[in-house]
């Protein structure tokens, strides 16, 4: 790394990672069970689970897994909401072998076959809510074995645990009838595995064995699956675990560090930081099944000590205008990590103001386990860019042929380091497509690196607008119209112009129901140059977004 960038780092945090890393994230997080067996690991609907529990439940499922015959390498899928569950399931299929492989809840019935009949996954652990949409898929998928129906309540304790579940059955009807021949539910297959002793699990995987299959957000075109090996998970949490270490030292003498898990843990944001470093570190997670429920996430709050909140900036954003977000104490927050999506200075500006803690901006993707770049943890306001590169990370902006460009360039952005993936599952040539001579990848994000040596992400290369034959941003825009007062959140997409080209286009949701075009065209006019000024504006209730809160660009262009 560039000793001048080492320089900037804050001084508890290492410039390079240890050579000697545990080998896989068994031994990683086996030994955080161990050291952490009495502390909470989960809070979820009012229950807590320990660590011990967790490692307990674990070995259980393993068990199973090796007594239906999970061999080595075979994948297990997960199409669960952030509960208890998903913890378990994760551990329990890398010490009986597996692959992991996760599954969004809000994928449709087309995209949730395909993604299960290409990762060949044999086993399926399902939430009964979402069990009748997997069942008439199961005669187009011969090579899944095996169902584990999980309920909210599994893991919520014999008394909470069986309320939460006759409730939704029979009170809020919340679990429609399904026909799922041969499935297990998931605490007969917990009792089941126990069993069967654990000796006779086999051997933990090494550091070259693929631990999960990773799907892309498909924010702006269709997804792909990413191939990450053990030893990149296992450099990735301790690259951010470093990072973040200044941070977790202002937490009072003592306490165990708390946090929000209100991202979905099959984003590979939350699960990385939230699953894999919240257990490494020992944190009391807390797990928020539906984060987009956010008078149901600010009433948990309301409820629970938390010291860290990672998030995207539609997060931080809906948690801002409810009228609910004054009942919430927020003065033990000590850092709270915005990712995923670019953070709008407006937004920035209001968390800090009303929380007294600035959003630190974080850049990663799926292909990086995810995490690329943060701000220091350690700074006092909103930097405007994504921040360093973390420890043993190197960045390069490059353009179309791959050749790097000077700093301050605009270009693409290439990455290199030990959290970088394999590959692309089933798709070789994509891999080394991918990759620059110098062995870096190239990530489709167009952005610059600063005099500082800070990386300013400025879009997808794929979303740029062409006017007049110059490129414009629409985060740049969405930026300035999200700043109007008035406006609670703004999508720019590019339409073909007559004259050739494209012109921008702005969708904007309100925040005050009298706002129209010609404000926010005026407001535009005042603040952008003007080729970058949008030529229509239209009003919508919402935006289309994934499962993390990223806007789909390519549905508003539909």
């Amino acid at each position: 790394m560039d000793s001048t960038l080492s320089s900037l780092y804050p001084d508890a945090v290492p410039p390079v990672l240890p050579t000697q890393r545990p080998a896989s994230l068994c031994a990683l997080l086996d030994d955080a069970l161990q050291r952490h067996a009495r502390q909470a690991a989960y809070r979820c609907q009012g229950a807590t689970l320990t660590f011990a529990q967790v490692d307990e439940a674990a070995s259980a499922l393993a068990g199973w897994l090796v007594q239906q015959g999970l061999q080595r390498g075979e994948r297990v899928a997960l199409l669960l909401p952030n509960l208890p569950q998903v913890p378990v399931a994760a551990l329990a299929v890398w010490r009986a072998g597996g692959v992991l492989v996760r599954l969004s809840p809000q994928a449709d019935d087309i995209l949730l076959q395909h993604q299960l009949a290409d990762s060949g996954a044999r086993v399926v652990l399902v939430l009964d809510a979402l069990a009748a949409r997997l069942a008439p898929l199961r005669e187009e998928l011969p090579q899944l074995r095996h169902v584990v129906v999980c309920s909210v309540g599994d893991l919520l304790g014999p008394l909470r645990g069986a309320w939460v579940n006759f409730a939704r059955r029979h009170l809020q009807r919340a679990v429609p009838r399904h026909a799922l021949a041969g499935a297990v539910a998931f605490r007969h297959a917990l009792a089941r595995g126990r069993s069967r002793p654990a000796m006779l699990l086999p051997a933990p995987p090494g550091a070259d064995d693929l631990a999960v299959l990773q799907h892309t957000g498909g924010t702006t075109g269709a997804p792909r699956t990413v191939e990450l090996l053990h030893r990149n998970l296992v450099a990735n949490v301790m690259q951010c675990a470093a990072w973040v270490s200044p941070a977790l030292a202002m937490i009072r003498s003592g306490e165990q560090p708390g946090m929000v898990c209100a991202l979905p843990l099959h984003h590979a944001f939350a699960f990385t930081v939230c699953l894999l470093m919240g257990l490494h570190l020992g944190c009391c997670v807390i797990l928020i099944p539906d984060g987009r429920d956010t008078t149901a996430l600010l009433e948990t709050l309301a409820a629970e000590r938390f010291h860290w909140l990672p998030g995207v900036n539609s997060l931080f954003s809906a948690l801002l205008h409810h009228p609910a977000f004054d009942s919430v104490d927020w003065s033990m927050l000590r850092l709270s990590v915005a990712g995923g999506a670019a953070v709008q200075h407006a937004v920035a500006r209001q968390w800090l103001e009303r929380t007294g803690c600035p959003l630190c901006e974080a850049y990663g993707l799926a292909e990086a386990s995810p995490a690329v770049t943060c701000n220091p943890v350690d700074a006092t306001g909103f930097s405007g860019t994504a921040g360093l590169p973390l420890p043993g990370t190197e960045l390069q902006i490059v353009d179309a042929a791959g050749q790097t460009l000077p700093d301050g360039m605009v270009g693409e952005i290439a990455v290199r380091g030990p959290q970088l993936a394999a590959g692309y599952w089933q798709r070789p040539h994509e891999s080394v497509r991918s990759m620059t001579s110098q062995g870096f990848m190239r990530t489709g994000d167009v952005g610059r690196i600063d005099e500082h040596g800070y990386l300013q992400v400025i879009d997808r290369r794929c979303d740029v607008i062409r006017v007049g034959g110059l490129p414009v941003y629409p985060s740049e825009i969405e930026d300035v119209i999200v700043s109007m007062p008035g406006v609670r959140e703004a999508g720019v997409v590019g339409r073909p112009a007559p004259e050739g080209g494209d012109h921008v286009v702005a969708v904007v949701v309100r925040q005050d129901p009298g706002l129209d075009e010609a404000a926010v065209l005026h407001w535009c006019t005042d603040h952008l140059t003007g080729y970058k000024r949008p030529r229509q504006v239209l009003f919508r209730d919402t935006l289309p977004k994934s499962a993390v809160g990223k806007v789909l660009r390519r549905e508003l262009r539909a």
